[in-house]
């Protein structure tokens, strides 16, 4: 009875943070719907008198003209997984008794044109909260808002503060594509475009029109990007580096040098960037068939840490996991990424990744291959036009090396249940994301997850969850 009316309390507790979220933020909403990773505000699409708040809209509106950016979010998840199958657990283990867990992200954008094409953005943020067992017992684990710094007190942090520089190659021009982290303007076709800073590598790779961003569309890690492609991050996504694009909206090249962790999932980042980086390289092509656009982009990243091989690790012992004593290692990953608009409603997306699997993943997550598909659908067909269906799956297997340690008992940084029965980790998510107001959304989602930790002693995991968003 104890244990039923701890959850509870944890239920409830979580419910009223959502109402609380919801009433307060909600009086800063306007219209519109964000795009790309991390959204961290929306574009005030429309008249202002559209918004929930006319005043609050008609006053962005002013400021851009005058080249100051404002705009801000702030997204709740609450998450619960139903009690299942577990003969054994480890360190890194799905907690098998249900329970719940719940976090909060808030942002606010500011920026500033400097002169032409230049500009420098400043996000600050508010988070608190903890992914389920602390965001552990799942390569694709189910909540993107969470990482491993979870805190029962809000912690302010700055994830983003870069300067960008955009250089136009072509007189014409076209509409900006709703990145919450630009200004509205339009943009020239041909373009140049460099960042430097602070900021996601999601922020300029990976994109997906379908399946990118965990505050409005799936939640899962390996449906917001690659799940094995170790993308450079420090412990709750964020690097220092340098970007260089070019489009013109048949084709785009971007390249970027980034920072990596000094340790495996840690927060500070290697000062030692001549020996420690990551170089990331992508080519996308854009199309249209049948009148409707798609887009495939092909990524590579080389990346070079104190990682040790699965060897070094059997040789210098398992406590050297979160640093190579002796040397820096270089892995290799790559990405195909798809979309495809099929209908005026519904679209189609798939990812396809690897890396080389000789040393251990430094930054994301633990997955050495991995398969994403999906379908994005809006309520057209029931005229709830700003609403969208998601239905997307991933599988994630493990090299030969990592398969050998976690048997062995060895314990990663996301997964490690002390023993394995390997096979290969399914998820699949689904979920329903309804406009309630102006700028305010609510989500409905579940998950399965199949062999989670790639163990098919334990699971499989029913995860249900509630997301509320409101942004302006």
């Amino acid at each position: 009875m104890t244990h039923s009316f701890n959850r509870l309390a944890l239920i409830g507790s979580g419910l009223r943070a959502l109402a609380a979220t919801v009433i307060m933020l909600a009086i800063s909403s306007s219209p519109g719907a964000a795009q790309g990773f991390g959204s961290s505000g929306v574009p005030n699409v429309g008249a202002p008198e559209e918004a929930l708040f006319p005043a609050l809209a008609a006053l962005q509106d002013r400021l851009e003209d005058q080249g100051w950016l404002l705009r801000g979010q702030a997204t709740f998840v609450l998450q619960g997984n139903a009690r299942f199958r577990s003969p054994y657990r480890g360190g890194n283990s799905l907690s098998p008794s249900a329970n719940a867990r719940n976090t909060l992200s808030t942002d606010l954008v500011l920026g500033r044109r400097l002169w032409t094409g230049a500009e420098v953005i400043l996000d600050a943020s508010v988070t608190r909260g903890f992914g389920l067992s602390n965001s552990t017992g799942v390569a694709a684990f189910p909540n993107n808002e969470a990482f491993r710094l979870g805190s029962t007190e809000p912690t302010f942090y700055v994830p983003r503060v870069f300067f960008r520089q955009t250089i136009g190659l072509s007189a014409d021009t076209v509409e900006s594509d709703g990145d919450p982290l630009r200004f509205t303007t339009p943009l020239p076709r041909e373009r140049l475009t460099l960042t430097v800073g602070k900021f996601s590598v999601y922020d300029i790779f990976d994109d997906n029109r379908y399946a990118h961003d965990a505050r409005t569309q799936h939640l899962n890690w390996a449906l917001v990007g690659a799940g094995g492609f170790d993308f450079a991050a420090d412990a709750r996504g964020w690097t220092y580096g340098a970007a260089l694009e070019w489009e013109d909206g048949t084709w785009g090249l971007r390249g970027g040098a980034f920072q990596v962790s000094r340790r495996a999932n840690g927060l500070f980042m290697d000062p030692s960037i001549t020996r420690a980086f990551q170089l990331i390289g992508q080519v996308d092509r854009f199309y249209t068939v049948g009148g409707r656009p798609g887009a495939v982009r092909l990524i590579y990243g080389a990346s070079r840490s104190r990682q040790s091989t699965w060897g070094e690790l059997f040789e210098n012992g398992f406590d050297t996991f979160e640093k190579n004593p002796n040397r820096y290692n270089l892995k290799h990953n790559a990405a195909l990424n798809m979309e495809q608009e099929l209908t005026d409603d519904l679209g189609a997306f798939a990812r396809l990744s690897w890396n080389d699997g000789r040393t251990q993943n430094w930054m994301f997550t633990e997955m050495d291959r991995a398969v994403s598909a999906g379908l994005s659908l809006k309520g057209l067909r029931w005229q709830r036009a700003a609403d969208t269906v998601g239905l997307a799956t991933n599988a994630g297997w493990i090299s030969g090396g990592r398969r050998r340690y976690l048997e062995a008992g060895g314990i990663g940084f996301i997964v490690g249940d002390g023993r394995l029965n390997y096979a290969p980790e399914w998820i699949t998510e689904v979920y329903y994301d309804a406009k309630v107001a102006p700028g305010v959304n609510l989500a409905l989602d579940y998950q399965l997850v199949v062999n989670p930790g790639y163990n098919a002693d334990r699971g499989p995991v029913h995860i249900f969850g509630l997301r509320a968003r409101t942004a302006f």
